[in-house]
């Protein structure tokens, strides 16, 4: 009997991933897409246990990581430092996070029959699922980068995904290790909670502390009693090093220094995913040096900072889907000498569909530099009057002839920076690149499907 059910698993196993590795091919060779989602879907329905049976396989184990910004430059990161070792490793690079896109990430690196010949597996998880997938996966690593708002129509607020969280890991094997962000309170907690191995990754650099508490923040009191917390200085966000002086929680201690080490890519935000990314691969063994080596010839996923020429022209894309991380992508357009920026704005399932996180954003710091903003997206007319409100926030009152939704393709050259406003996405790229001046970058803030159109557009191709 118990031969006869192994058979009958086996042969669903072997039927579920022949069938997906054939739609991979069909969609790819009809170039509909990188088909990172669908034969995951198609393979589920087979075999249901498929996401267990994979994870199972892998011989090293598997490392999970999840947060709201930074997970697939992480993840990269941390695939180019265990490759440069000699390690095999299977990765959802494209970033589709749930669980269809796991399954398909694992059979992208089996045979036919579902045998998988890898070391470790790398899995970026949509913070939403990870309750879900943390028995069936069994991760030898959790990575928890930080946890900010984030489609708060379908999330909810922080406190309540770090308590599932919590509840999730703690039922998991003692020598599971977590990694949280210590500079994020509630991320900070929850592994002071765990009896799990813990190794905490932070900035100890004062002299990157902002001037003051950003607007768009989530996590400024004590998780454990609920005081206000205090703050020696901020990085971003909440971020930063506190402590609560009624019930004396604070911040643990980073296992490195973040001083020794440099960052990947543009942005301070990347220094966390940096050492996040060192954290874990220290974990796992490799030396320093092979993680220093890998960090200089690090190049940008798809839209995270990522670098293109088109017309002859730089162009930037820099993702910013919620308002910690469309913060932190003006504060490196702002530190730049770039002065034309295009901002596409789209509502759709996989960015959110509630945009007024738009009005948490610090846009008036964009505004106040000048130089060229476009707009575009599905919510176009959104963006442009929070944009317009910023201007009027610069001058206490609206400039003469503003009006609260621009006009398509509007000029106003009579405000500090000269707004744009144009729904087709195409003519909005062209209009940014034309007033990009040769010797400069353009830069493009999108939310996430935005991202993938705006790449379609550029390069000729679908992600997904």
């Amino acid at each position: 009997m118990g031969k006869n059910i192994k058979f009958i698993n086996w042969l669903k196993l072997g039927l579920a991933v022949s069938i997906a590795k054939t739609v991979t091919l069909i969609v790819r060779s009809l170039r509909l897409g990188a088909a990172s989602v669908l034969p995951g879907s198609i393979a589920r329905r087979i075999e249901p246990k498929l996401l267990q049976q994979l994870s199972q396989q892998v011989k090293k184990g598997v490392i999970l990581i999840a947060g709201t910004n930074g997970k697939t430059t992480t993840s990269l990161l941390l695939r180019e430092i265990l490759e440069r070792k000699g390690y095999r490793v299977a990765h959802n690079s494209t970033g589709a996070n749930l669980e269809n896109g796991l399954v398909t990430a694992l059979m992208e690196s089996s045979n036919l029959l579902g045998k998988l010949d890898v070391d470790y597996a790398i899995l970026e998880v949509d913070e939403n699922i990870v309750p879900k997938v943390l028995n069936p996966i069994q991760p030898r690593i959790i990575l928890c980068l930080n946890l900010f708002r984030d489609q708060l129509d379908r999330y909810g607020e922080v406190d309540t995904i770090s308590k599932r969280w919590t509840k999730a890991i703690s039922t998991l094997a003692p020598d599971t290790v977590v990694i949280p962000n210590a500079d994020d309170p509630t991320l900070c907690y929850l592994g002071q909670q765990l009896q799990q191995k813990v190794s905490f990754f932070g900035l100890t650099e004062p002299e990157r502390y902002l001037e003051a508490i950003p607007h768009a923040v989530d996590s400024i009191y004590c998780p454990r009693c609920g005081h206000s917390l205090d703050y020696q200085g901020v990085y971003l966000s909440h971020l930063g090093d506190f402590n609560c002086p009624s019930c004396g929680f604070s911040k643990s201690q980073p296992t490195l220094d973040s001083k020794e080490w440099q960052q990947v890519l543009i942005g301070l935000y990347n220094k966390y995913n940096t050492l996040a990314a060192a954290t874990a691969a220290k974990e796992l063994g490799i030396d320093t040096e092979t993680i220093q080596a890998t960090i200089p010839t690090f190049q940008a996923a798809f839209g995270r900072a990522e670098e293109l020429e088109v017309d002859g022209k730089r162009v930037r894309i820099l993702l910013s889907k919620n308002p910690v991380g469309t913060n932190e992508t003006i504060r490196v357009v702002t530190e730049s000498r770039d002065t034309t920026t295009l901002l596409v704005l789209n509502d759709r399932i996989q960015d959110g569909e509630d945009v007024s996180w738009i009005w948490d954003v610090d846009t008036e710091k964009l505004v106040a530099r000048g130089g060229t903003l476009v707009v575009s997206g599905d919510r176009v007319y959104d963006m442009a009057l929070r944009l317009r409100y910023s201007e009027a926030a610069q001058s206490w009152g609206f400039p003469p002839g503003a009006t609260a939704e621009p006009r398509r393709g509007e000029d106003n050259s009579h405000n500090r920076a000269n707004l744009i406003v144009e729904a087709d996405l195409r003519q909005a790229i062209a209009t940014a690149l034309e007033h990009t001046p040769d010797n400069q970058t353009l830069h493009i803030l999108p939310t996430y499907t935005a991202m993938l159109d705006v790449r379609e557009a550029l390069t000729g191709r679908k992600i997904r």
